[in-house]
């Protein structure tokens, strides 16, 4: 007798298939967005200056920029950029809402709290300090959210878990407010412009920490694409069907969480990427994990590095914090999104 199998029960694409040639079309958009970010600033460079500064020839001067100040920053849009979108994804499929963002449940609140609290108190006047305090307000949200959703809920209930995220959310933004207001000024600026977002911090040794806590990660939240699959189809039927649920969701939540927190860590609050960017892709390629989870990460690189350089070129010398740059473009973009989506 004849039966209906399961997509996930066909054969992985091969690079022939459509869905392999978007993931390489998306790899080029990721190039060529490194390569606009790399030539593009205060001191524009020619193709032929870029290339010879990352082969290493060219003057003295040109080599620095591109070497120690463009390439790291670069890098980080792209590991912060295609963090923030996978997380983005797993987090709509472990709640089941495609208006999901990572920013949701609260990680975004309980850095900002951190990193608030270590301006105001002087904890960040060190290098690493500010990405520590960020750090560390990060992780125990994610710790006090997970506690709430497993003692109140039956289990892993998403649904706790998104009201304790969004409870927290707001809590959090009220001891921002409270924590602002015995500011002086410059504590005040300082807190206000991370809050927005930047890559201004970025350097080689910050770039290759966090990228090298950020892609295994992502690599882990790619490698649950199917689970993330089956579990679109219910619990139970996920569960028959061979899924540990309760494992699953914990998996992904936590690893989510701690995508964003050590990007809001390291860049502060940039919005609209987790949630633009799996959206897009899901109304092109629908909503198979196996290859929405990388391209989201490609994507979401892609997105941030020309919104980053948006912002160094706009107001040229001036910086523009690059979360202003991703709402200023992800609001009518989604509006846009959802439009076509409705229709």
């Amino acid at each position: 007798m004849r039966t209906l199998a399961s997509p996930d029960d066909r054969p992985i694409p091969t690079i022939g298939d459509s869905n392999a040639w978007r993931l390489a079309i998306l790899a080029g958009a990721l190039l060529f967005a490194a390569l606009v970010s790399l030539a593009s600033g205060p001191a524009e460079l020619t193709a032929a200056a870029l290339f010879d500064a990352l082969t290493g020839a060219g003057d003295a001067t040109t080599r620095a920029i591109v070497l120690d100040l463009r390439l790291p920053r670069t890098l980080l849009a792209i590991v912060v950029g295609g963090g923030l979108a996978a997380s983005g994804a797993a987090f709509q499929a472990l709640l089941r809402n495609p208006l999901a963002e990572p920013y949701v449940l609260g990680v975004s609140g309980g850095a900002a709290v951190g990193a608030v609290l270590g301006i105001v108190t002087g904890m960040a006047a060190a290098s690493w300090g500010l990405p520590l305090t960020a750090f560390a307000g990060a992780i125990g949200t994610i710790g006090l959210v997970f506690w709430i959703a497993v003692r109140v809920g039956r289990g892993f209930d998403t649904r706790v878990l998104l009201l304790a995220g969004v409870v927290l959310g707001a809590f959090f933004n009220a001891v921002i407010l409270l924590l602002l207001t015995y500011a002086d000024i410059e504590s005040f600026r300082s807190a206000v412009f991370w809050m927005m977002g930047s890559m201004a911090t970025a350097s080689w040794p910050a770039t290759g920490l966090v990228a090298l806590y950020i892609v295994p990660m992502a690599v882990i939240l790619i490698a649950l694409a199917r689970a993330f699959n089956l579990l679109a189809l219910g619990d139970d039927t996920a569960n028959y069907l061979g899924v540990p649920v309760e494992r699953v969701k914990a998996i992904a939540y936590v690893v989510a969480s701690l995508i964003v927190a050590a990007s809001v860590a390291v860049c502060g609050v940039i919005g609209f990427i987790g949630l633009i960017v799996p959206h897009a892709l899901r109304l092109i390629w629908g909503g198979d994990h196996r290859f929405l989870l990388p391209g989201c990460f490609l994507a979401g690189g892609a997105f941030l590095l020309l919104t980053d350089t948006a912002a160094r070129t706009l107001a040229s010398p001036a910086e523009l914090p690059v979360g202003v740059i991703t709402a200023l473009v992800g609001v009518p973009l989604f509006v846009f999104l959802l439009a076509r989506s409705l229709r």
